[in-house]
């Protein structure tokens, strides 16, 4: 006897999708749960089953591939101090609750710095503790989101990696915000721009100096570049390199507004005067920069959307719904302010 339909009196289970599917159980598992590994001849075969079964895959139906824990986790992959100094994370970890509080989902959060620390995340991760995981920071071509993926635990990436191609992320667009500070700054008459970058094991430290770059080229001005991690320490620390290797410029974009706050805070130690010697642009629109001394000019990054936007991404798949549009890229604007 085969499972019956809603109407029935017996709630299809995932077995009778794969029989009528003539598909695997591991392959109804992948469908649902929006994983890419599926051929799309086997993807419209479950679908056509699930539909003809009345087989419901959400919360209701807790016989998905695994027991639903109602869990996800967000992992982050910095120390606890840069996840609670610095606005981006908090911005963030934000819209990624309110989103998830719509759901009943619980968020658990994770600081894993080392490849130690993710090796041992990933046993907890894929042993059926969670029902998907929200990634953010990540640094390198770190292996944790594909072998989530290869597990089959619904996956979502916040900022594109660098060496990677995830399925499924949210990001801003940072060169053009990058490009369109630079040429703000060029439009203000500054001949010597310089930049604080962030790291270049992150996308987003790659992005922004690449839009740095983009800006400059047209101009035959020579790349000023000095690199931080996005803290507000290594700005002052490139700063007072930068003014050493070249006294002579007059304007520095940086990556992050903890760096700018940073490189304010020499500039002022070392006599110069913001923004009559040097301009200086941030990126990050974090509230300290709306207060700094003077107030930062700064590129917005919409942090709160894009948790939403992937706590959203990642309840679809955990659900087993198409992705329409699995790559989010969200737009940035320049905020005026006094410091440039």
């Amino acid at each position: 006897m085969g499972a019956r339909n809603m109407n029935g009196d017996r709630r299809p289970t995932l077995e009778a999708v794969a029989a009528l599917a003539g598909v695997g159980r591991g392959t109804v598992s992948r469908v649902i749960n929006g994983s890419p590994k599926v051929s799309e001849k086997a993807r419209d075969a479950v679908q056509q089953a699930i539909r003809e079964l009345g087989y419901v895959p959400n919360r209701a139906a807790r016989t998905l591939v695994t027991r639903r824990t109602d869990t996800v986790a967000l992992v982050v992959s910095e120390s606890e101090l840069r996840v609670f100094d610095e606005p981006y994370f908090a911005g963030t970890i934000r819209g990624i609750g309110s989103a998830l509080s719509e759901t009943g989902l619980q968020l658990i959060l994770t600081m894993a710095q080392s490849r130690q620390d993710h090796e041992r995340l990933e046993h907890y991760l894929t042993g059926q503790h969670v029902d998907g995981v929200l990634l953010i920071s990540l640094h390198g071509a770190d292996p944790l989101p594909g072998r989530l993926e290869e597990m089959g635990v619904p996956t979502v990436i916040g900022g594109k990696p660098v060496g990677l191609d995830p399925y499924c992320y949210v990001d801003v667009d940072n060169r053009a915000g990058a490009r369109q500070a630079v040429k703000y700054l060029l439009g203000r008459g500054r001949g010597r721009i310089a930049t604080i970058a962030g790291p270049q094991d992150m996308g987003v430290g790659v992005d922004r100096l690449a839009g740095y770059r983009d800006a400059l080229i047209a101009t035959g001005m020579p790349e000023i570049v000095a690199y931080g991690d996005f803290s507000e320490e290594s700005g002052a620390r490139a700063m007072l390199g930068l003014l050493a290797e070249h006294p002579e410029l007059d304007a520095v974009f940086t990556a992050s507004d903890p760096m700018a706050l940073g490189a304010l805070r020499v500039l002022r130690q070392e006599g110069r005067d913001v923004p009559g010697d040097v301009a200086v642009v941030g990126f990050d629109d974090s509230p300290a920069g709306a207060h700094s001394s003077p107030p930062l000019t700064t590129v917005h990054q919409p942090t709160e959307t894009m948790g939403r936007q992937m706590a959203q991404l990642l309840v679809a798949r955990i659900n087993g719904e198409h992705l329409d549009q699995p790559v989010v890229i969200l737009d940035t604007h320049l905020v005026e302010r006094a410091s440039a």
